[in-house]
């Protein structure tokens, strides 16, 4: 079974986060802080990413597998969950295939549809980064920086770099892995069947990621959605009004619970 890295704070009732992809658990800490007083979070980093495992092959039914057998490990029959972009996207699969392990679920700025490739530039940082034995954060930014524009975006991906025995920086996450099933985890999540419980979807203003034409797809999916539009904000939106993001999930968890 692939080990997957979890931390764990407080206590109560377990909530899942998922981070989004080329990120960790940590990304979202702001979250899980808020809810450490009255759920036990649990926040993981996928596989392929942070400290976990490698998958052979990343797709989303693999990594909803992966989450099912660690709750089996962890005796946890069900549980909330709350994903952001990629993470999201692994707990509606979830939700779909394993239907009696959710029992209410979050997804922030993504929707259950196949997506058409959109890190381009970002995967050509990436790569920039590997091959060039960078001995400094400061170096592997001054890489990124020739091919992103966006200075949060080279932000979020430092954080997932690390320093080998070498004293190189390297990708903690599968890069070559993920290179490889990119059109894997761009697809939208396998279909089994519906998932009736509650879901609440979390829209950015700005973002085009959750679009009007997705929803007649959310509905047949998840008949129980509901939405919330986060004004001002980018695909970043917990990031951005971390305040208003932590609210929204928190009351919708603590009225969904079991």
């Amino acid at each position: 079974m692939l080990q997957l890295s979890v931390k764990y704070g407080g206590f109560g009732p377990p909530v899942v986060l998922l981070h989004g992809l080329f990120g960790a658990g940590s990304n979202l800490g702001a979250l899980a802080r808020s809810l450490q007083s009255e759920f036990e979070v649990c926040s993981l980093d996928l596989p392929s990413h942070g400290r976990s495992g490698w998958l052979e092959g990343p797709s989303l039914p693999g990594m909803a597998d992966c989450l099912r057998q660690w709750m089996d490990t962890q005796d946890m029959p069900g549980a909330q969950f709350v994903g952001h972009s990629l993470g999201g996207k692994v707990a509606m699969q979830l939700a779909l295939r394993y239907p009696e392990r959710v029992s209410a679920l979050v997804v922030a700025d993504i929707a259950p549809v196949a997506y058409t490739p959109h890190h381009d530039t970002i995967f050509a940082a990436l790569e920039a980064v590997a091959v060039k034995n960078c001995s400094s954060r400061e170096e592997a930014t001054g890489v990124m920086a020739s091919y992103l524009e966006e200075p949060k975006v080279i932000q979020f991906l430092l954080g997932s770099l690390s320093r080998n025995a070498e004293g190189f920086y390297r990708w903690r996450f599968d890069l070559q892995g993920i290179s490889n099933a990119y059109s894997a985890l761009l697809a939208a999540p396998e279909p089994h069947q519906s998932f009736s419980g509650p879901v609440l979807f979390v829209k950015g203003g700005d973002s085009d990621y959750i679009q009007d034409q997705h929803w007649p797809e959310i509905q047949v999916l998840f008949p129980s959605a509901s939405i919330k539009i986060m004004p001002g904000c980018s695909h970043w939106l917990h990031v951005e009004k971390p305040q208003l993001f932590n609210g929204l999930v928190s009351r919708f968890l603590k009225t969904h619970l079991n």
